[in-house]
């Protein structure tokens, strides 16, 4: 008797094996996208995907990547569609950071057949975002942040520190030279849908984020059952990690 439950074990575990396969198999790849489009984050302009860009100019796709104001988040979200509308035929949208607010609105366009969120915010809509990430841990990088005349910046110590972490020092000091400051009140803007109900999405958490805590990017993904990759990075893994992020966004274009 006591071998017949090795053998039961060995079926069941095959039979679930199986199963989980052919779950795998039976789900329909995503769409293949002609044209991506890139938002780029807070304390950010569009250059912060120059290492990605050139990737997926290899790869074949259209590229644009936003110039976000940060003055609102209606004036990101318009500038985004503005982005969007250079473009013809499916395409997928990107969003790094707080960009992934931008991304869950505009991303309801029918143009737009994939979502891809890298260490961002994935707010439902009309969600209080600000006060679903107090639930989680405050990052350091909050003690850094500096207000004058309406805008927000970090001080330098806190962007090499926990923003740029992580990237050569000649690079982040180049990006903190470039940073751009945001509207005070930009993180209370709210959406009015949340695109990733309704469209697939991937999701690259940043597990040595100091700027946005990785435990609420696992919850975000996991809310919106996203295909996740974990990277050993810190918050600007499109920096850090380009060919990881760069195949996150090929495999949502369906190449």
């Amino acid at each position: 008797m006591s071998r017949f439950f090795p053998t039961i074990a060995s079926i069941l575990m095959a039979l679930l094996a199986f199963a989980g396969a052919t779950a795998q198999a039976s789900e329909p790849p995503p769409p293949q996208a002609r044209n991506v489009v890139l938002v780029h984050g807070a304390w950010a302009d569009g250059s912060s995907w120059s290492e990605v860009i050139p990737l997926l100019h290899d790869a074949g796709l259209n590229v644009v990547s936003v110039q976000n104001p940060l003055t609102s988040l209606s004036d990101d979200v318009a500038a985004t569609r503005r982005a969007l509308d250079r473009l013809e035929g499916p395409t997928v949208l990107v969003g790094h950071s707080y960009a992934g607010t931008v991304v869950s609105e505009v991303g309801a366009d029918p143009r737009v057949t994939g979502l891809v969120y890298v260490a961002a915010r994935a707010p439902d809509a009309n969600e209080d975002f600000v006060e679903l990430a107090k639930g989680f841990p405050t990052m350091p990088v909050r003690a850094g942040i500096v207000a004058s005349d309406g805008f927000l910046t970090l001080r330098e110590d806190a962007f090499l520190a926990y923003f740029a972490d992580g990237l050569p020092m000649a690079k982040a000091k180049a990006l903190f030279a470039a940073q751009q400051p945001i509207a005070a009140d930009l993180f209370a803007g709210r959406t009015t849908v949340a695109a990733w109900r309704s469209k697939p999405s991937w999701y690259a958490v940043s597990k040595d984020d100091n700027t946005t805590s990785p435990e609420l990017q696992r919850f975000l993904a996991k809310r919106m059952g996203a295909r996740v990759v974990e990277l050993d990075s810190g918050h600007l893994s499109l920096l850090s990690h380009p060919q990881e992020i760069a195949q996150l966004i090929l495999a949502a274009a369906g190449r």
